[in-house]
This record gives structure tokens, C-alpha cells and sequence, in this order.
């Protein structure tokens, strides 16, 4: 059995850790069990990029193959996968109704390539911004509770927390108006430093704009910020990444890259990851993202769930 005292006391790291968000302290209060905590999966759609590149899955069939395939009912969408039903609410409609008849539930919309929120041009700042709208509206005609953005732009470090303060903060004020929340995703460079996400969050001050950790994207130097096959040499700690961000969390993805012959993950610390989630009080779904190249996305998708659940279970 996974002990979470001494998970904590090996996590400290040093004199942050008493900075960090205190649920340690609080989750030892709770007079329910950790062992009674719910965990709820989801699957991202990036789990299956590569068939849907490829025209081996559609779409439109995601709910159902998420629930027949996987047995799970929950989804989380990649806006690349419907560029062109984006404005198209009818599409929208009836993609929310397979999803009802399959017991699916809609949680987010994972949002790229719509512009960069931080740039330093405040007309390209603004038509980004007014880029994503389409994808709030999608979200909530879907019964999704968020987006997840990207929080790049170019400039100074410095600049860059201002710009991305505006952006990012007008449009939390469009997700609030349509009740959905804008999710920042540590995804490589300043995206990836926790703190430096923290502090825009708390400078914006709208409950609308949070986060959506990620096991694997703490590359502090390349965009996207994958870890996957040790091609990063500069990461950011990725249990003091997940401890800082969850408290935001609307949401968390739990990437997977490689499995070994007992199942577990390779390269993730899959373990300490969940122990800290399950401290937490966070009640949020753990979405299944699968993202290896050593074996087919079904299996990989397979595997991660099977570590998920197997683990979730030892936890005390």
C-alpha cells in the first residue's frame, strides 16, 4: 500500500513546499476515507489523434467509442478534429445528443492553433480572443464545463504576464458570460512553470479562468512541452507543477507515454502523481491521454485506465 505520510514528507521540496497549497494538511482532517474518494475517468480525444489523422475513427463516433470501446463516460474533445463544424450549431446539437444516448458526459473542448492570448500586437491579442469564442459557444451547447487554451505569446517574460493577463482575462469574461471556464494547460516554455501560471490566475481574478494539469508537459524549453523519450533537458518539477496548478484544476490529464512489462508507466511517476491528487480536493475527472509510440493507441488507452484504477485502489 502507497503510504501518503511518507509521500509527503519525501515530497517536500524544501522550503517551497511550505508555500504550496496546504490540502496536504487539510485532506488528513477529513473524516472520510481516502479509499472513499470517487475516481471519475475520462478520455481525451488526442488518446486516438493518430486514427483520426489517418480517417480510421470519425469524429462524430467518439462518444460511442469512448463508452463500447473503453467503458468510460466521459469525454474531453480537440477542436482540430471539427475545424469545420466549428460556427455550426446543429452539428453541435445532434454531437450532444449521441453523446446523451451513449450516457456520455461532455467535459471540455482541448483548444489550439486559434492565436496566441499573450502576444504583444493588441489586435492579434484581441483576434485571438475573438478566435475561441466560437469554441466557448460549442462547449456549452455540448454541456462541456470548460476549454482548455493555450497561454502563449511572444515578448519578455514580463511582457508576456501582462499581455497574457489581458487575453486571458477577457476571455474568461466571454466563458463567463456562456458559464465555461477557461483552462490554462501546462504545455512547454513559461506555460509550464506553475508559478509563473498562478500568478496571471490570480492576477485576472475571475473563478472562471483555471487550470488543466498535465502529468508530462513540464519542457521548459519547446513548445508543447512533452517529456516523452527524455528529449527535454530543461523541465519544471512535474510533482511541484501538478501541487501548484491543482488547486485551479478544473480538470486533470494524466499523459502516458510507455508501459513496461507490469504495466506500469515508464516515465511518470504515476504513483506519487496520484497520491497527491487523491490528498487533494479536487473531485474533478483524471482524463486518459495516450500520447506513446511504442504500441497502438487502443492498448495504450487500455493500459493507462488499468494503471488508473489498480492504483487509485492502493492508495491509503
Amino acid at each position: 500500500m502507497l503510504n501518503r505520510r511518507r509521500f509527503i514528507r519525501q515530497t517536500a521540496l524544501g522550503g517551497t513546499a511550505l508555500t504550496l497549497p496546504l490540502f496536504y494538511s487539510h485532506a488528513r482532517g477529513k473524516s472520510q476515507s481516502l479509499h472513499m474518494k470517487e475516481l471519475k475517468l475520462s478520455l481525451a480525444q488526442w488518446s486516438l489523434h493518430r486514427s483520426l489523422e489517418k480517417g480510421d475513427v470519425k469524429a462524430a463516433d467518439f462518444p460511442a467509442i469512448a463508452r463500447n470501446s473503453y467503458g468510460l463516460s466521459a469525454v474531453e474533445y480537440v477542436n482540430k478534429f471539427y475545424a469545420q463544424e466549428a460556427g455550426k450549431e446543429d452539428y453541435w446539437l445532434r454531437l450532444k445528443s449521441a453523446a446523451d444516448n451513449e450516457g456520455v458526459k461532455n467535459l471540455l473542448i482541448m483548444v489550439d492553433n486559434e492565436g496566441f492570448l499573450g502576444s504583444t500586437d493588441d489586435s492579434d491579442r484581441a483576434k485571438a480572443v475573438e478566435n475561441h469564442r466560437k469554441w466557448i459557444h460549442a462547449a456549452h451547447i455540448l454541456g462541456c464545463h470548460s476549454i482548455r487554451v493555450n497561454a502563449f505569446g511572444n515578448g519578455t517574460r514580463e511582457a508576456l504576464k501582462a499581455t497574457l493577463t489581458d487575453g486571458l482575462g477577457s476571455l474568461a469574461s466571454l466563458g463567463e458570460k456562456e458559464g465555461i471556464h477557461i483552462l490554462i494547460e501546462n504545455h512547454g516554455l513559461h506555460t509550464s512553470d506553475a508559478g509563473f501560471v498562478v500568478d496571471i490566475i490570480k492576477e485576472v481574478n475571475n473563478p472562471f479562468l483555471g487550470t488543466l494539469p498535465d502529468f508530462g508537459n513540464w519542457c521548459l524549453d519547446m513548445e508543447w512541452g512533452s517529456t516523452q523519450g527524455g528529449r527535454c533537458l530543461n523541465t519544471f518539477d512535474p510533482y511541484k507543477g501538478v501541487a501548484t496548478l491543482l488547486p485551479y484544476a478544473k480538470g486533470v490529464s494524466a499523459k502516458s507515454y510507455r508501459f513496461d512489462a507490469a504495466g506500469n508507466e515508464t516515465q511518470i511517476n504515476y504513483p506519487e502523481l496520484l497520491q497527491l491528487i487523491k490528498a487533494s480536493d479536487f473531485r474533478g475527472y483524471i482524463g486518459i491521454e495516450f500520447e506513446g509510440e511504442s504500441m497502438s493507441e487502443p492498448d495504450g488507452i487500455i493500459a493507462t485506465k488499468a494503471l488508473l484504477e489498480k492504483l487509485w485502489g492502493q492508495i491509503d
